[in-house]
């Protein structure tokens, strides 16, 4: 029983998590996708004259489970199926981070980073809510979020997705390389 309490290769969880998508669409034609669920609790709690959250939302209801199940799921394997060893970062993302001052210690996030004091700086702010509103602007323009995209878009062999996907990962690629460094300097 111990392999429940380590972490999975990827070439296990990667299928497995890549399973899920033809099931849903085969034993309850239901697609796959956690950004719609703020679009079907907004239908749900705020029905407005807003022609976004015009739609029968009852019918998705299944997804807003499904994201209750993420958060219950979530906990338990942060909790009781927690993995006992520290978090493993590359010698070159501490070398990284220890160039602006940030120090990770073992099997910790680096409190440079995570913490009330950082959270309620300008970096803070510039991390968390401006990240937060590109994040979701860029959900909401590419129509899916990167898991919608990387799994269900590509799995069903849609252009639009992998494009979407491409970009994702570009556009973090650039962030961490050219943006990044000039606000971990702040």
């Amino acid at each position: 029983m111990n392999w429940i309490f380590e972490p999975w290769p990827w070439y296990v969880a990667g299928p497995l998590i890549g399973a899920t998508v033809p099931l849903l669409l085969l034993l309850g034609n239901k697609k796959l996708g956690i950004s719609s669920s703020l679009r079907h609790v907004c239908a749900a709690l705020l029905p407005a004259n807003i022609s976004l959250f015009k739609y029968d939302w009852k019918k998705e209801s299944w997804n807003l489970l499904f994201v209750v199940g993420l958060f219950i799921g979530g906990y338990i394997g942060g909790s009781v199926l927690a993995n006992p060893n520290p978090i493993a970062l590359s010698e070159n993302t501490q070398n990284y981070l220890s160039s602006f001052g940030i120090q990770s210690v073992p099997g910790l996030m680096p409190s440079e980073l995570f913490s009330w004091e950082t959270l309620l700086s300008f970096k803070g702010f510039l991390m968390m809510v401006v990240g937060g509103f590109l994040v979701g602007f860029g959900t909401r323009y590419a129509r899916g979020c990167t898991s919608g995209h990387g799994i269900l878009g590509l799995s069903a062999l849609q252009w639009p997705s992998l494009v979407a996907t491409a970009s994702f990962f570009g556009g973090g690629i650039l962030f961490s390389k050219f943006i990044l460094p000039h606000i971990l300097a702040l």
